[in-house]
């Protein structure tokens, strides 16, 4: 007899509010049904679900792809369940092999630690982190020992480890694999069974790792976790994963006007997916209304820019954002608070020398590209010139693109 079938009409309610909720946007539940039961036991016996989510602190810096788990940690919050945030300090001297083709770089005490504090910092922009648990996985694989090693080992094949993309082409174009490698995996699995762990969150790309949450979880009786996969977000681009290194992501530390700005340059085929990861409220509406026309894209990406910055700064930041944003881009205002840079000098340079100089773009030849697409403008006057000899005078203001503002101060002020 299922556990669902032992609920009452309201925990079935109950049951039905959180299974909407938390399997909304999920690329996948392994296994699904056992995650309804997980739910029903934990409504039936007024019992939390604890919900696993590893970071490996190699990375500190959050974007916006990342509070696609981030958001769904918070809805599992919202239903009272209980949140375990592992922290790899001793799986990151390792680092996750995940889509790599080259060996990890360990990493000291000292860099896991302030990474790990770096990630708290900016989580508890999208979650209420007193409310969460918080571990650091040496607590108990430091202190496992050779024997409990060789019994871990002896559960998994070589050949599974080398079903693994990175490996497999490390492999075949005969790069190093160091054997501890191998042990990822397996220590994050052991991270489900020293928490007892009922659900481990992890993009897609995580899926050969988190799974072992429950190969381990078996062989030590435990019941098994199962395992929710979360789509992953394409950047600014359109193209590539949200990524700092690739420079198309919006950061969760940012400025606000910098992620309405941003978003407001989300490619127009991105939109819904950005909607339904990232905000759950009027998605569907908002769907219908695109696709009918009676709503442009321009004002569905000001919507999903208001609710990212009053996500990250408060509503506050977002009216102000977004009366700023228009200001500036719609009524073609430049905006009161323009950074003023010195420059030693007046005197006449070419244009291509200053936006390079001032780290507006980081090359000439991109200034000319920019300057041939219109993108540049001196006190709001369009450059079209892209060899054009500009006299630097005080007060000169830069425009490069749509964001960039920067006032010439000329001399020592």
């Amino acid at each position: 007899m299922k556990i669902r079938d032992q609920l009452n009409d309201q925990q079935k309610r109950e049951w039905n509010k959180q299974w909407e909720v938390l399997s909304y946007g999920v690329s996948s539940i392994i296994p699904d049904e056992e995650f309804k039961e997980k739910i029903a036991k934990s409504i039936l016996h007024h019992q939390p679900l604890k919900v696993k989510l590893g970071l490996d602190p190699t990375a500190p810096d959050v974007h916006l792809g990342h509070t696609v788990v981030l958001n769904k940690l918070k809805q599992f919050q919202d239903f009272g369940h209980i949140i375990q945030l592992i922290i790899g300090d001793f799986t990151g001297k390792i680092g996750d092999p995940t889509g790599k083709t080259v060996t990890r770089t360990a990493l000291t005490d000292q860099e896991v630690k302030d990474n790990a504090q770096t990630y708290f910092d900016q989580f508890g922009k999208v979650m209420d982190m007193e409310k969460v648990e918080l571990h650091y996985n040496s607590q108990w694989l430091s202190s496992v020992g050779f024997s409990e090693i060789l019994k871990l080992a002896s559960t998994v094949t070589v050949a599974r480890m080398l079903e693994r993309n990175d490996f497999h082409n490390r492999y075949e174009a005969n790069k190093p694999i160091y054997l501890h490698e191998f042990f990822y995996p397996v220590m994050q699995g052991y991270d489900s069974y020293a928490l007892a762990s009922d659900i481990e969150l992890g993009g897609t790309d995580q899926e050969f790792n988190v799974l072992f949450g429950r190969q381990i979880q078996e062989q030590y009786g435990r019941e098994k976790q199962v395992v929710l996969l979360m789509p992953l977000i394409e950047g600014l681009d359109g193209v590539e994963k949200m990524s700092k290194s690739k420079n198309n992501y919006i950061g969760v530390d940012e400025s606000p006007q910098d992620i309405f700005g941003k978003t407001m340059s989300i490619p127009d085929a991105l939109l819904m997916k950005y909607f339904r990861q990232l905000r759950m409220d009027e998605v569907e509406k908002i769907g219908r209304d695109l696709e009918e026309g009676t709503l442009h894209p321009r004002d569905a990406k000001m919507k999903l820019a208001f609710s990212f910055v009053e996500m990250l700064h408060g509503k506050k930041a977002a009216i102000q954002s977004q009366e700023q944003f228009r200001s500036v881009f719609q009524k073609n205002q430049m905006p009161e608070d323009i950074p003023e840079v010195i420059w030693p000098q007046q005197e006449e340079v070419a244009i291509a020398d200053l936006v390079k100089e001032l780290g507006l773009l980081p090359s000439k030849g991109e200034v000319r590209r920019m300057v041939k697409n219109g993108g540049v403008r001196i006190n709001q006057e369009k450059v079209e010139d892209p060899h054009f000899q500009i006299q630097v005078t005080d007060g000169l203001v830069l425009q490069v693109g749509k964001r960039k503002f920067v006032r010439l101060k000329v001399g020592c002020h």
